[in-house]
């Protein structure tokens, strides 16, 4: 396994994502993905993922990396998820492992996640699970609003809502939930009718999350870990916002040196990076003036501009938090990750 690594690529022969990429949502470049491997004495080859053999010796031989998708569906995601999980089972060795594919860009398990891994940052903040707007609505008079509406699927602030009351979930729920099939809902209302005391399927099956609302909160950062190196990012919540600091532009965000860094949160992250076991993770952080909250995480396929529009990223170097020139290479700095994650553990 050592030395050799697998790079499995999607149906459109991408591998992972790269801000301002050509041509256009191509992915990073996998000739300098090879270039940067091979100068650290890794042989790499990229292969996709439907030609995976699970009786092939490089299985067990290999080391395996893994692109995602967001494909609208997420149809293909779920296939992806499928060839993951299967080379994991299979003894494979993959990163990240399968759990965290799962948790991409699905905000259900990502909040089992965090309660599984137990990672810094859960304190007061609390968020509840949902498959169907009747489960939420049979226990809303446990939730505390105003509350924060996540549907799971969905990247920046796609399909979000604060609401204030049980009104408001419920409008937020049909407004993002529902799950269409006129002959299915149709055949139901027929069931209901003809079966006494049968209860009809829910009308709302999209899953999704209600999260606690964190009041006065100015902004958040983003910070993304490869490895040794924190890219930071400060995203300011503007009026016409509300409550939301992702999907702003990058243009009104502030990078690096420039991103009103709060005392500690270097130190937080990297707990929460520590805790998670992978060699590179995207982290949206919030700060009320006494503690930090974890918003979100991915541990894969996640943005890359931050590394493009930062001038500097941190290190830690006895015990302090130091600057050093970023050359805003993101293969570069994806490679060295992963190296850097292998060697630490002897891979």
């Amino acid at each position: 396994m050592k030395n050799k690594i697998i790079c499995l690529t999607d149906y459109k022969g991408s591998f992972g994502q790269k801000w301002k990429d050509i041509p256009y949502r191509s992915g990073m470049d996998k000739e300098l993905i090879k270039k940067y491997f091979s100068e650290k004495r890794y042989e790499v080859s990229f292969k996709p993922f439907s030609e995976i053999d699970l009786n092939s010796p490089e299985i067990n031989e290999c080391l395996f990396l893994y692109t995602s998708s967001e494909d609208v569906g997420y149809f293909y995601k779920n296939f992806i998820e499928d060839v993951v999980l299967a080379i994991q089972e299979k003894g494979g060795k993959i990163i990240p492992e399968y759990k965290f594919v799962r948790a991409n860009n699905n905000k259900v398990f990502m909040e089992y996640l965090r309660n599984i891994l137990s990672l810094p940052g859960n304190g007061s903040f609390k968020s509840y699970q949902f498959g169907t707007m009747e489960e939420a609505l049979n226990i809303s008079g446990d939730l505390q609003y105003p509350a924060v509406f996540k549907l799971a699927e969905g990247s920046g602030s796609r399909n979000v809502e604060l609401v204030k009351n049980r009104k408001e979930l419920s409008s937020a729920i049909m407004k993002y939930g529902r799950t269409r099939n006129f002959k299915k809902d149709l055949r139901d209302i027929g069931r209901a009718v003809k079966r006494k005391g049968y209860k009809k399927e829910s009308l709302y099956r999209k899953k999704f999350i209600v999260q606690s609302f964190i009041p006065h909160l100015k902004n958040d950062w983003k910070i993304y870990v490869y490895y040794d190196k924190y890219f930071i990012f400060y995203r300011p919540i503007h009026k016409h916002r509300v409550f939301k600091a992702s999907g702003g532009g990058y243009d009104n965000y502030f990078f690096g040196k420039n991103a009103n860094i709060a005392d500690g949160i270097f130190d937080f992250a990297e707990k929460v990076y520590k805790s998670l076991n992978v060699p590179n993770v995207s982290l949206d952080i919030g700060f009320d003036g006494r503690d930090f909250y974890l918003f979100e995480f991915q541990c894969i396929y996640f943005g890359t501009a931050g590394i493009i529009y930062s001038d500097e990223y941190f290190v830690k170097h006895n015990n302090a938090w130091t600057t050093q020139s970023n050359e805003k290479n993101i293969e570069k700095v994806y490679v060295e990750s992963i190296v850097g994650y292998l060697k630490e553990r002897n891979l």
